[in-house]
């Protein structure tokens, strides 16, 4: 009786440990856009509206230009395991947290890369952006089930300063 005892007491001290040192006190890092390039196409990544974030439980930081770039390097490396995602909001470029984000796509938004989807913080600016462009509104989950297809033909049209590293 006094083992279980001590089998509960142990195994409620570990439950309690893991969540105390749960992701809630992850945060983005500062991008350094003199010195920060994608994880994913080597580009260098301005500290803009498009940058993108993945910390590892590891500590370590992975940072991108463009959220497709994000998406190509998670399915190349599902075996990372990530503490947490972030994006910017797209009017105020603050970081948000991924999951909880709102994302539009269109064919005529601009971004780095060219895959054409950005992020927001809440839905109703998301909707609002997305009426006015002709985008189209996409969830999280949404996103897990998008044809993350580049749209080449408009890379030489962004206007953002962008250049190999």
């Amino acid at each position: 009786m006094k083992q279980s005892l001590w089998k509960i007491a142990l195994i409620g001290i570990a439950v309690m440990l893991m969540s105390a040192c749960g992701n809630e006190s992850t945060e983005p890092v500062e991008i350094d856009s003199k010195t920060d390039t994608c994880a994913n196409c080597n580009m260098s990544v301005a500290d803009n509206q498009h940058a993108t974030e993945i910390i590892l439980t590891d500590g370590k930081t992975f940072v991108f230009d463009d959220i497709g770039c994000m998406f190509n390097w998670t399915d190349e490396n599902e075996n990372k395991e990530i503490e947490k995602t972030f994006v910017r909001d797209y009017h105020s470029k603050e970081w948000i947290e991924f999951e909880k984000s709102y994302f539009v796509y269109g064919e005529e938004i601009k971004t780095p890369m060219s895959y054409n989807v950005i992020s927001f913080e809440d839905q109703s600016s998301a909707e609002e952006f997305a009426e006015e462009s002709g985008g189209s509104l996409l969830s999280y989950e949404d996103l897990q089930k998008h044809d993350w297809k580049q749209h080449k033909e408009m890379n030489h049209k962004e206007t953002d300063s962008h250049s190999h590293s």
